[in-house]
C-alpha cells in the first residue's frame, strides 16, 4: 500500500491577464501550499482501477466515473498502456468548490502514486500530458511546493519562498469555479491591461500585497459570504494580509507566525463554529 499527501493549493495572488481564444483564462498566480490542510490518497496496485472515498468532504467528492483521481489514472493509463493502476482509497478532509484545488491536489497526488508504482519520473512527458489533461491545477499540484502558475496553469516555474503562517477559513458555501469566471465577462480571444504578479522576496508578504486576486469582486457578487470572511479575517489580532484563494470561497489570513495563526484560529471558531477553519503554514 502506498500513501500521498495532497495538499489544499492556495492562490496567494491570482492576476487574469485575459481570455484565450480557445476558450481558457490566460493566469498569472504565486501558489502555495498547506501543510496541515490535506486529503490522504492511498493505491493498492492492481489490475483493476477503483477508488473508495471517505472523511467529513466525501459527498462532495462526486460520483466515481467524475472523480479527478479515476480521470488521472486513465489519463495515465491511455499514455501508458502497460502501466499498473489499482484500488485508490480517498479521504476527503479539505471543502469543495473552496478555491483550494481540492480535486486537482488529489488527481496529482495520484499521478505522484502511478510514477512510483511503474518508475517513472515526475517530468516524464506521459505523466505532464495526463496532469494537463485533467485540469489547469494539477501542473503545479504535482510538485506542491510554491511556484508561479501561468498560462491556463501549465507554465510552472518554482520559487524559493519563506514559509508562511497563515490561517483558512471557508463559511461552507460552495462557490463553483465556472460561474465565477463567467463572472468577469471576457469573450474568446479578449485580453486586459494587468501587470503580472510580483514574485516573493525574502519576505514574501509585501510582494503578495502588492498583487491581488481578480476573481474576488464576481466570486463576493455570487456568494456576500466570502466578503464577511474577508473582513472577519483581516480584523484578527496580528493577521497582516487577509484575501480569497482561487475562486472562492475560501480565504487566507497571512500572520507574524504560527502562534499567531493558531491564536487567532480559535478566536474565528469561537465566532463562526460552523465555518471550516485551519491553521497552517504555507510553503
Amino acid at each position: 500500500m502506498l500513501r500521498a499527501r495532497a495538499p489544499a493549493k492556495v492562490n496567494l495572488t491570482l492576476h487574469v491577464l485575459g481570455r484565450r481564444a480557445d476558450g481558457f483564462h490566460e493566469l498569472d498566480s504565486l501558489v502555495a501550499f498547506a501543510g496541515c490542510a490535506a486529503d490522504s490518497l492511498t493505491l493498492a496496485p492492481g489490475a483493476d482501477l477503483a477508488i473508495d472515498v471517505s472523511g467529513p468532504f466525501a459527498d462532495g467528492a462526486g460520483p466515481e466515473a467524475e472523480n479527478l483521481v479515476i480521470k488521472a489514472a486513465n489519463a495515465f493509463g491511455a499514455r501508458a498502456r502497460s502501466a499498473v493502476l489499482g484500488r485508490f482509497s480517498l479521504v476527503k478532509r479539505t471543502p469543495v468548490a473552496a478555491g483550494l484545488g481540492g480535486g486537482s491536489a488529489d488527481a496529482a497526488a495520484a499521478l505522484r502514486l502511478l510514477a512510483q508504482v511503474n518508475g517513472v519520473a515526475l517530468n516524464d512527458p506521459r505523466l505532464v500530458e495526463a496532469a494537463a489533461a485533467i485540469g489547469s491545477d494539477v501542473a503545479v499540484c504535482l510538485a506542491s511546493r510554491a511556484a508561479m502558475m501561468r498560462g491556463r496553469g501549465e507554465r510552472v516555474t518554482p520559487v524559493a519562498m519563506a514559509p508562511l503562517a497563515a490561517v483558512l477559513a471557508n463559511p461552507m458555501r460552495p462557490v463553483p469555479t465556472s460561474i465565477v469566471y463567467r463572472g468577469l465577462g471576457l469573450q474568446p480571444g479578449e485580453m486586459r491591461a494587468s501587470n503580472p504578479s510580483p514574485e516573493p522576496g525574502a519576505d514574501p508578504i509585501p510582494a503578495i500585497a502588492a498583487g491581488r486576486n481578480d476573481l474576488e469582486p464576481p466570486a463576493l457578487a455570487h456568494e456576500p459570504a466570502i466578503g464577511e470572511a474577508l473582513a472577519l479575517m483581516g480584523a484578527l489580532e496580528n493577521c497582516r494580509l487577509a484575501r480569497m484563494s482561487g475562486s472562492g470561497g475560501t480565504v487566507f489570513g497571512l500572520f507574524s507566525d504560527l502562534r499567531s495563526a493558531r491564536t487567532a484560529a480559535r478566536a474565528l471558531r469561537a465566532a463562526r463554529p460552523g465555518w471550516w477553519i485551519m491553521p497552517t503554514t504555507l510553503r
